[in-house]
């Protein structure tokens, strides 16, 4: 709970205890949440708050922006669904074309024509740290759905708040296990982008900062978007590498996937990777899947949190997409927790909402949580796990190996570089 000049300011508005929401979400299921938002007061908001769905339909991340969209819809319908809420959420949408300047110009049509005051989206880092900006510039609240370190860290804003984990939240808790658990010579490939670069980083001064010995083999970096990586895996094969780790994801990591699964890479090296437990990529890779070693940030088995609910609720919405994976789970946790300061708030007005939410104590799909208040980063906890073949089909399970609490993956208010 705050205990700043923000928590003086609200002091006025008409407010709910907040462990009686959590109980509400718990107990009530789905629709708890959504019951409670009608202890908002009024407000500069209206009756009405539009929230821009900006998401990759097409470009390089096409594949993933709809699991993404569904998320964020899914919650927007249950909080409009409530006979309590006395809010109406209405939906603008629009593509990122996973292009920093598509994205800018698109965010710009959801402001100005739709009426858009919060917005969720973009895969791309590079396309999420544009529209960073474009919040600070338009003082409207932003969710990203990508997961480069600065987005909440050097370039943070006072406007952006994130529920996808990031990158440094993975390596906090799979770096040093990397080492003790599959071997201290390490080779680096990344897709040379703000991703890629920020796995980089961070899993290097994780690793270089640890008491397990480490030796950096090497690095490669190919152009996002790449296609053949033959030249690459022949390096890394003929090196002296324990253990490869792979920052990319999304088309990028399975084209590398299944050409190093056919030359044989992974016989004699293992393989870790940052998200290649995401339900897309292992749908991706197939048989190429399993047996990698991955960061897990998100699975739809999961007891935490809302995430029982999430699942049944999102599969009978979307029977096509399967069990929800991270994606999704991110569309629905930043719609959801950024309700729970609309009501802190008593108004829809983000220039308020912005003050109420970080640092609340909530819930998410995976449990207890809170954006936090020094970088407005939420506080997921993490797991490292395995691709394993599943009992029937060919898509990779994923079997969980050792789980790390949001108060230990996520780095200190010091190392981020933030600053609000």
């Amino acid at each position: 709970m705050r205990t700043d000049g923000g928590t003086e300011r609200r002091a006025s508005r008409r407010r709910v205890d907040r462990r009686d929401v959590l109980k509400a979400a718990g107990v009530a299921g789905v629709a708890g949440l959504s019951g409670c938002l009608s202890d908002i007061g009024g407000g500069g908001g209206g009756d009405t708050l539009t929230y821009g769905l900006l998401n990759p339909i097409s470009g390089s991340y096409s594949s993933l922006g709809p699991f993404q969209r569904h998320g964020a819809e899914l919650a927007i319908s249950q909080l409009n669904e409530s006979d309590d809420f006395e809010y109406e959420i209405e939906i603008a949408r629009g593509d990122t074309e996973t292009g920093a300047s598509t994205a800018t110009q698109a965010a710009s049509q959801l402001v100005e024509q739709d009426g858009a005051n919060y917005i969720m989206g973009a895969i791309s880092s590079s396309v999420a740290l544009a529209l960073n900006s474009f919040a600070l510039e338009n003082e409207v609240i932003y969710n990203p759905g990508a997961a480069a370190i600065p987005i909440t860290g050097a370039s943070c804003n006072e406007y952006v708040f994130r529920s996808e984990t990031n990158t440094a939240q993975i390596a906090e808790g799979a770096a040093v296990w990397t080492l003790e658990n599959l071997g201290s010579d390490v080779w680096f490939h990344i897709a040379d982008y703000a991703y890629g670069q920020s796995v980089l980083r961070e899993w290097r001064s994780r690793m270089e900062a640890s008491d397990a010995e480490f030796n950096e083999i090497g690095v490669s970096r190919a152009e996002l978007g790449a296609q053949n990586y033959e030249s690459y895996i022949s390096e890394i094969q003929n090196s002296d590498a324990d253990v490869l780790v792979v920052g990319s994801t999304g088309g990028d990591f399975v084209r590398f996937g299944n050409q190093a699964a056919s030359a044989g890479l992974g016989d004699d090296i293992d393989i870790m990777n940052t998200t290649a437990s995401f339900q897309s990529l292992r749908a991706g890779l197939g048989t190429a899947g399993y047996g990698i070693y991955s960061g897990v940030r998100y699975n739809a088995s999961l007891t935490t949190g809302w995430n029982e609910q999430f699942v049944d609720a999102y599969t009978s919405e979307y029977p096509d997409d399967g069990a929800p994976g991270n994606f999704a789970r991110v569309g629905y946790d930043s719609v959801r927790m950024t309700a729970m300061g609309i009501q802190e708030a008593g108004t829809t007005d983000p220039t308020e909402v912005k003050d109420a939410l970080a640092g609340l104590e909530t819930n998410s799909v995976l449990g207890d949580n809170m954006y936090r208040e020094c970088d407005q980063q939420a506080m997921n906890p993490v797991w490292v796990g395995q691709n394993v073949e599943p009992d029937e089909g060919e898509v990779a399970d994923v079997e969980l190996i050792e789980k790390f609490s949001g108060e230990d993956a996520i780095p200190s208010c010091e190392s981020t570089e933030c600053s609000l």
